[in-house]
């Protein structure tokens, strides 16, 4: 599939937004949707924008709907986004008893043929004729769900292009450990954990890696998709700060902390 770069344009995406996400596309895809949707275009830079990764609402469990993906979509709700399931209906026409007229042959008899409904399943966010879905943690299948759908809508002239955005896993996973490490050093021996409160190890749930292989492989055929990854570079710099209750528990004692830390007195520091 071949892969275009029209978001390195700063016309098109500034670049201030540009740096803080990593991206991939297909068909022009940022150029387009700015062009032919260009009030959802800015809708979505807005998001991202406004939109940084804080440690409080990140390292927290929740699943494909955890706090991350329902801060973006409440974003894009107030913007006025809806999640929306799209059906699609077919209906066949039946055309015979042709006749020439003058250098055409033209049908004078005309009956339906078979119909078809087909029902669609929801998108995260859609408004106008683009999509923005948010695919934080779900198995990595819905990217192939997703794009099929993007493809099919696209070719029956239902929407323009669609996004996605997801998060950058091993980008991630580095940054949870050194801001999980440094939180550890804050409470008690005896309450710290070396688990992770989410889970950035896993390579069958939906992320930036994921999403490249399928558009690589053409997943959504002549529509145009952009795929954002949410890194490193979108954190806010803070820390975790939740009160230690709050803490995920682990079976296992917090490996790698150095002799100060492992025998300090328990206090917060």
């Amino acid at each position: 599939m071949f892969v275009t770069t029209s978001y390195g344009d700063d016309d098109v995406v500034p670049a201030g937004i540009r740096d803080r996400y990593e991206w991939i596309e297909t068909g022009s895809a940022a150029a387009i949707l700015k062009a032919l949707a260009p009030h959802e275009w800015a809708d979505l830079l807005s998001v991202l924008d406004g939109f940084a990764l804080a440690p409080n609402r990140w390292l927290v469990a929740g699943g494909n709907k955890g706090d991350i993906a329902a801060d973006l979509d409440a974003r894009f709700r107030r913007l006025g986004w809806l999640e929306t399931r799209i059906d699609v209906a077919v209906q066949g026409y039946l055309f015979t008893d042709f006749a020439k007229k003058g250098t055409d042959r033209v049908a004078r008899s005309r009956a339906e043929g078979e119909s078809l409904y087909l029902e669609g399943y929801r998108v995260d966010n859609h408004k106008g004729r683009m999509i923005v879905d948010i695919e934080w943690n779900a198995k990595d299948g819905n990217l192939d769900r997703d794009m099929a759908a993007y493809r099919s809508w696209y070719e029956f002239g239902l929407i323009d292009g669609a996004v996605i955005i997801t998060k950058d896993r091993k980008p991630l996973l580095d940054l949870a450990r050194e801001v999980w490490t440094r939180h550890q050093a804050t409470v008690p021996v005896a309450e710290r954990s070396a688990k992770l409160p989410v889970d950035l190890t896993s390579t069958t749930t939906t992320s930036f890696d994921k999403a490249t292989e399928r558009i690589r492989r053409g997943g959504a055929g002549t529509c145009p998709l952009l795929v954002i990854g949410v890194g490193r570079e979108a954190w806010d710099g803070s820390d975790f700060t939740l009160a230690p209750e709050t803490d995920p528990a682990g079976d296992t004692p917090l490996a790698g902390f150095d002799d100060e830390l492992a025998t300090g007195d328990g206090s917060a520091g």
